[in-house]
């Protein structure tokens, strides 16, 4: 059995800057992740200049795909508006693998199906024991299905749906356009170019406005497709999108019980305007590393700055999921 000081379980943003700051404070730490990295990763691979600040990290300091954009296109109905804000892409395939390895933890391909308390220890599936877990699984993590789900449940009303599709293509835009609410999406619709021939595309909207309604997911998607192509924005490649849920920031009560935490999408922090949440993912991670390092609270309250104060922020607030933000 492997015996660890601490076991993360997830590899993704949240779960390598919780690890690569308990290593740095001089933890012992494994790494689980059900995936052999580097793995592909859904996600439109939107990172914040904020969140680059919290992972000590520079373009220079990067060695793979990166691009900048100075301004992001933003379209609504009849309006289109080039809203001046610094936004960086990346492609998670490489992103996750580099930040994981740099975290200098160790790492164990593994799938967690059970885990149990035992005295003050966690011990995993009967081959790790530690006396800190932390879940960084995402929604359906393990760590959150175990110990959270009665005292934090999901607020479904703040589910998103999703689906994308990321390739290789010589896109002729180095622009970022996002569509919001377009033919009636309960959410929005993204063009992401990344660098050196590839490109991301997607849409996502309120999981329960969406069922609401006369149009699936993929319906939207369809007709967001054509609007594309009739654009001249991508050409006629078959595509195939895949999907994904995830959850808005809400009431989270309870992110430690005992000395599990729950990181990341494991808890629901994606923002409540632009429903981003690599940001919230990895200031989580770094949290929840301060407060085993230092035998500290395990707060959330430093993740409020990530949803934005300004009107429009407020604006795409309330109508992604209206009064049901504050259920």
């Amino acid at each position: 059995m492997r015996v660890a000081d601490v076991v993360i379980v997830g590899g993704g943003p949240a779960g390598s800057s919780c690890a690569r700051d308990l290593v740095a404070s001089g933890f012992d730490v494994v790494v689980l992740d059900r995936e052999r990295f580097p793995r592909t990763k859904l996600c439109a691979g939107w990172v914040t200049p904020e969140a680059l600040a919290d992972l000590d990290l520079t373009e220079d300091d990067y060695p793979h795909r990166f691009m900048t954009f100075d301004k992001l296109q933003l379209h609504w109905k009849w309006l289109k508006l080039s809203h001046s804000s610094t936004q960086h892409s990346i492609r998670r395939y490489e992103f996750d693998d580099f930040l994981l390895r740099r975290s200098g933890a160790e790492v164990a391909q593994h799938k967690v199906r059970n885990i149990e308390r035992d005295g003050v220890d966690y011990v995993i599936d009967g081959a790790f024991r530690c006396r800190y877990v932390v879940g960084a699984a995402g929604t359906a993590c393990p760590v959150y299905k175990t110990f959270f789900h009665e005292v934090n449940p999901r607020n479904r009303d703040l589910q998103t749906a999703t689906l994308e599709q990321e390739y290789p293509f010589q896109w002729k835009t180095a622009d970022c356009h996002l569509w919001f609410f377009k033919s009636g999406l309960p959410g929005y619709a993204w063009y992401v170019p990344k660098e050196d021939g590839y490109l991301n595309v997607g849409l996502g909207g309120m999981a329960v406005r969406l069922k609401e309604g006369d149009k699936h997911l993929q319906a939207y998607w369809n007709s967001f497709v054509e609007y594309l192509r009739r654009r001249d924005f991508i050409d006629d490649t078959a595509l195939d999108p895949k999907g994904y849920s995830y959850y808005l920031r809400g009431n989270v009560d309870t992110v430690r019980i005992g000395n599990a935490f729950i990181v990341g999408d494991s808890a629901g922090l994606a923002t409540r305007d632009m429903c981003e949440g690599i940001g919230p993912a990895i200031r989580s991670g770094k949290l929840a590393a301060k407060s085993i390092a230092d035998d500290s609270e395990y707060s959330l309250s430093a993740l409020m700055g990530y949803s934005g104060q300004s009107i429009v922020s407020k604006w795409l607030e309330r109508s992604f999921a209206g009064a049901r933000l504050n259920s």
